[in-house]
Order: structure tokens, then C-alpha cells, then sequence
């Protein structure tokens, strides 16, 4: 591919992405009902037989797995979907100025 094009993928790729998440930010910030629901998994009790069976390892990398997962539902999506947007347009750019030196 030639720089030309690569900056044409860059910047359709950094619309496209951007409108995506203000999109899903919009509609996500709409449907913030259910945030009063009991989770099992954020009581002592559960938090200490975790610990109990796996150590602070075990809670730790739980917290790390529901980090994770939260990324991907609600306004973190929008904002997740707009950073990855940033790197890939990011890459792109880079690779096409590479490609003309």
C-alpha cells in the first residue's frame, strides 16, 4: 500500500471508529437501570472463602477478570472502542509515513 492510502485508512478508520463510540456512549448512558442489583461475588463472605482457597492471588486476579469484563458493556465500551480506534488510526499513520521514507 502506498502512504497515500494508508493515510486514507487512517483517517476513514479514525471516523468511523470515533462516531462508533459516541454512538454507543449515547445509547449506553440512556439504559443505566439495573445498577441496585445484589452481586454474590462483592460480599466479605465470598471475598474471604476466595481468599481462604486461593490465596491473594485468587481475589486479585478475580478483580482483574471483572476489570476486564466491565470493559466491554456500557460507557467503558464507548471509551474502549475510542482507544482502540486512537491506536489502530495511530498505526496506520505510522506505517504510512514509513512507507514514503
Amino acid at each position: 500500500m502506498t502512504g497515500r492510502r494508508l493515510r486514507f485508512v487512517a483517517a476513514s478508520t479514525l471516523v468511523v471508529g470515533l462516531i462508533s463510540a459516541i454512538w454507543i456512549y449515547l445509547n449506553a448512558a440512556s439504559s443505566t437501570g439495573d445498577t441496585l442489583r445484589y452481586n454474590p461475588e462483592e460480599s466479605k463472605q465470598y471475598l474471604r472463602a476466595m481468599e481462604l482457597y486461593g490465596g491473594k492471588a485468587n481475589v486479585m486476579a478475580a478483580e482483574l477478570r471483572q476489570w476486564f469484563d466491565s470493559l466491554w458493556h456500557g460507557t467503558r465500551l464507548a471509551y474502549t472502542v475510542a482507544c482502540a480506534t486512537v491506536l489502530l488510526a495511530g498505526a496506520f499513520w505510522f506505517a504510512a509515513v514509513a512507507s514514503e521514507e
